[in-house]
């Protein structure tokens, strides 16, 4: 399996969410709100989630090993550090 498109969407203001993301597998299946946040030492990804009833949060889709965790989260950080010194859409 390969990701082969990632769009990344900056989020403004000074949340801890950095940035959202969609990410296209094989041009056949695709995960939104694949999210960017600032952890305490360095930036990680975090896989879409719902709330359960009991207020615990689980994830929608994920990586199944680590290899895959890795490499989507590898890819995910660089598109987002490409666009990172980009102006916000709204600075126009």
């Amino acid at each position: 399996m390969e990701i082969t498109d990632i769009r990344i969407k900056k989020v403004a203001g000074d949340s801890k969410m950095k940035a959202v993301a969609s990410v296209t597998f094989d041009n056949a299946f695709a995960v939104h709100d694949v999210k960017v946040i600032e952890g305490p030492e360095k930036l990680f990804v975090a896989m879409p989630s719902r709330r359960t009833p009991d207020g615990e949060y689980r994830d929608i889709a994920h990586p199944i090993n680590s290899e895959m965790r890795n490499i989507l989260e590898s890819k995910v950080l660089s598109a987002y550090e490409a666009i990172e010194d980009e102006a916000p859409a709204d600075a126009e």
